[in-house]
């Protein structure tokens, strides 16, 4: 996804990503605008792990980012990209696991929904979200807004989980972290975030942008310090130091044997008066 935007009343569009519907390369930073993850998430150590005793090599947050997907069934409300089983790498997934990713505009909210088909008859183990940056004109008029709730942070020095936690018991409001910290990511379990409705406000462009993740286990906060921040819903977390086996890894996603797994989030983009 490269642009995502609401009309004004002027009849001109403003965008909600960070360089919203700009495909050129930045001089420096971040030059993304939300990047799909999956079959793992973040990192692997040393960009390799051993599913099964098979082993899994890939780059920072997996294949599908690189994925060249055939052109998406349009579906009058929205985009549904699929990846067949028998088109994954398999040196980068060893079992026979299909997506489809759907992309679906539905009363001034956008739907992004996985979906996944275990064609395997034992279980298969996945994990996956999308990596969302949102424009900030600038960081003293901006601010991202999280409900109440007690959340765990995982530590994960150099990009990798320690082992070690911490709660946050947070009574709900603008975000608590320094945003001098935010390179090094927040790493946020939300098991305990009972209404999990985030938001984004720019105030110098007036888009206030909702983002529901009822459906999600984690959520990551990033960003390089440039204009902009990322709030990513995360089905998983990175990879340990030391490693564990693939199927092992915390915040694992759990296909049942010829089953399926299906897990969507929303994004509401309005303008403020």
């Amino acid at each position: 996804m490269c642009s995502l935007a609401r009309r004004k009343d002027d009849g001109s569009w403003q965008g909600v990503l960070y360089r919203d519907g700009d495909l050129s390369a930045p001089s420096e930073g971040w030059g993304n605008h939300a990047t799909v993850m999956g079959y793992f998430l973040h990192r692997l150590w040393k960009e390799q792990s051993l599913y099964r005793g098979k082993l899994i090599t890939g780059g920072n947050h997996g294949f599908i980012r690189h994925f060249n997907f055939a052109a998406p069934e349009f579906t009058g409300e929205g985009l549904i990209y699929r990846l067949p089983a028998d088109q994954v790498p398999p040196a980068a997934y060893p079992l026979k696991v299909g997506l489809e990713l759907a992309y679906i505009l539905r009363d001034g909210r956008l739907e992004i929904r996985f979906s996944f088909e275990n064609q395997e008859d034992v279980e298969a183990h996945v994990s996956f979200g999308l990596h969302p940056g949102f424009h900030l004109s600038s960081w003293e008029q901006g601010r991202v807004l999280m409900p109440a709730g007690r959340y765990i942070r995982h530590m994960a020095p150099g990009n990798f989980l320690d082992g070690e936690t911490e709660p946050i018991d947070f009574a709900g409001g603008e975000m608590p972290f320094p945003t001098a910290d935010l390179p090094g990511s927040f790493l946020l379990e939300l098991s305990e975030v009972p209404g999990r409705i985030f938001t984004v406000e720019d105030l110098v462009t007036g888009v206030r942008t909702e983002l529901d993740f009822s459906e999600v286990p984690y959520l990551t906060i990033w960003s390089d310090g440039g204009p902009f921040i990322c709030v990513e819903p995360c089905w998983g977390l990175p990879d340990s130091n030391p490693p564990t086996a693939f199927e092992d890894k915390i915040g694992i996603q759990k296909i049942p044997a010829l089953g399926t797994l299906q897990r969507s989030f929303f994004i509401h983009p309005t303008l403020l008066p």
